[in-house]
């Protein structure tokens, strides 16, 4: 099975979703499944991976109907409060849910300390419990405080969206391996090749400016923890689905079929529990 490990689906809501700004009036609309099904079918594409972009229990109960509506999902990495007291009432909610595959936070908007607190760590904890995954969504800054975090999740399954972030833009690499290579020593970590495109140049990046990123996780990572994801709609700030897609499959067309097939499809597959 060939899947997107990472994509979002809205109903454009200015005030909700003011991160969306002006500049990027590209995406300033709604975006679902029927505007994404026609794209995966051009590129071979299975299924898809939604993702959570709000964090509200409304969100995930969106993000979950549209799962049970749309073939093409399959699985939702969703959002609940992981410091509530209601947490446990949270998940129970969802656990029985076929296509609640996991949680998110929009980590790379808190301020330091916060993926440390205790009370965050114990509700990541509690996800293993039910089975359930974590995506850890940072910048290249938080990448110290992510590996403290990892270190206190041991045998959780992680994985780290859009490559962490770096400032591709200002080739900013020599901290970011620094800290990625620290993260590649923990095996239950895995890393999405998603969400390039929109840390480079917008509309002047070329395919050279991802060689080094996608040889460093190749090298410490191996096909077996990376996985492709779009990051579409968000990625058309940058570029289409298809650029998007090709970037990638040109770039491992001279591996495996093996590796190919691992980081095209079965990494997310055996990560989120998708039944192929």
């Amino acid at each position: 099975m060939r899947l997107d490990a990472h994509q979002h689906f809205w109903q454009f809501d200015p005030q909700r979703d003011a991160w969306i700004t002006e500049e990027m009036s590209v995406i300033r609309r709604d975006f679902m499944p029927a505007d994404l099904q026609p794209l995966l079918e051009t590129r071979g594409i299975d299924g898809c991976v939604a993702v959570q972009a709000d964090q509200s229990l409304t969100e995930t109960d969106f993000l979950l109907g549209l799962a049970q509506q749309h073939d093409c999902i399959k699985a939702v990495v969703g959002w609940v409060d992981l410091r509530s007291d209601n947490l446990s009432t949270d998940l129970q909610r969802y656990v029985a849910n076929p296509y609640f595959k996991g949680v998110r936070h929009i980590l790379q908007a808190e301020t330091a300390g916060y993926m440390t607190e205790d009370q965050f760590v114990q509700g990541v904890k509690k996800l293993k419990d039910h089975n359930l995954t974590y995506d850890i969504l940072i910048t290249e800054s938080q990448l110290d405080e992510a590996t403290q975090l990892i270190q206190l999740l041991p045998e959780m399954p992680l994985v780290i969206d859009h490559i962490a972030k770096p400032n591709i833009q200002q080739a900013s690499f020599a901290e970011w391996a620094k800290q990625m290579e620290k993260i590649s020593r923990f095996d239950h970590v895995a890393v999405k090749l998603s969400g390039m495109v929109t840390e480079a140049g917008w509309q002047s990046w070329d395919r050279d400016d991802f060689a080094p990123y996608l040889d460093f996780c190749m090298e410490h990572f191996g096909a077996k923890r990376l996985m492709y994801g779009s990051d579409w709609p968000v990625c058309l700030l940058a570029a289409d689905y298809g650029q998007v897609h090709d970037l990638l499959a040109d770039y491992i067309a001279s591996l495996s079929v093996f590796e190919q097939d691992q980081i095209m499809g079965k990494t997310a597959a055996d990560f989120y529990s998708i039944k192929v």
